[in-house]
């Protein structure tokens, strides 16, 4: 007889609903925006389209949840080419120098059933910040059409470019940066599900 049985019976029957899984990026569905004062005359908008990594979440206890996320420098889109290619020279991101962001969650807090906050920090342009992203959970299910078990989130944040050494036309172009995050991730090693 194996001893060790009614140990892991029991173990089976008392672990939660969910524990910590990986999500790779849904590159298609998962956008990085950002919003700057543009002379008090508008906010103009900017994009990046190169997202790479991953995040674990478990709805049971979000302290368990982290993330890693890197922003290809070169994928920034201010729908106009001559300012897409500006951004990229040296008083700006400097491309050639820091080919790459990243972000990297250090602490995840619940605060109700669908938001919370995000402790993390932020490289960019060879600075390391903290920054603080305010989360909102919106759904964890099977996909309809992919039939993948997905997660979706959306997470905002305000930083100063000038932190970052990226002080061209201050205070004329505003210094505060406003980005919002939405993010789906499939779960890693997800199998196609069957409709019921």
């Amino acid at each position: 007889m194996d001893f060790r049985l009614p140990a892991l019976v029991a173990l089976a029957f008392t672990s939660p609903a969910f524990a910590a899984e990986t999500y790779r990026f849904d590159a298609v569905h998962s956008q990085v925006q950002f919003r700057v004062d543009h002379l008090g005359f508008s906010e103009s908008e900017g994009e990046f389209h190169d997202l790479r990594g991953d995040f674990r979440f478990d709805r049971d206890d979000w302290a368990k949840s982290s993330c890693d996320v890197t922003i290809g420098i070169a994928s920034v889109d201010l729908d106009d080419d001559a300012w897409n290619r500006k951004m990229l020279e040296r008083d700006w991101f400097d491309v050639a120098q820091f080919p790459e962001m990243r972000y990297r969650c250090l602490k995840v807090e619940r605060i109700d059933e669908h938001h919370g906050r995000i402790d993390g920090e932020l490289t960019l342009r060879g600075v390391t910040r903290p920054v603080v992203l305010d989360l909102r959970f919106n759904r964890a299910a099977i996909h309809k059409y992919s039939l993948k078990y997905t997660a979706g989130f959306m997470a905002t944040t305000t930083i100063r470019r000038s932190d970052f050494g990226m002080v061209k036309y201050l205070p004329e172009i505003g210094d505060d940066i406003h980005i919002r995050l939405d993010i789906e991730g499939q779960r890693e090693g997800a199998k196609r599900e069957r409709k019921k």
